[in-house]
């Protein structure tokens, strides 16, 4: 049996949601749970732990924000909840 659109939509919504919320959680806790083994590299001249937990998750949580519109627009387009722009 055939799940209807909204079961469709909600499934692909709720899996997305699950993939950016894991992403989320390795760069809140996991990195910083290592930031002394990761400063045993060097990035740009600082240890790449004090880099991590200063700038990079700062710039993958932007990158994050807009992976995450631009897959949840094209979910809704798929199925049809996507804002329509109305023409006068």
């Amino acid at each position: 049996m055939a799940k209807n659109k909204n079961e469709q939509h909600w499934a692909k919504t709720r899996t997305l949601m699950l993939i950016v919320l894991s992403i989320w959680a390795f760069f809140s806790f996991f990195i910083h749970a290592f930031v002394r083994h990761l400063n045993e590299i060097s990035f740009l001249g600082f240890p790449f732990g004090f880099y991590m937990a200063s700038q990079g998750a700062l710039v993958a949580f932007v990158v994050l924000i807009f992976w995450y519109s631009n897959r949840q627009g094209k979910i809704d387009k798929e199925f049809d909840f996507h804002e329509k722009s109305e023409s006068k």
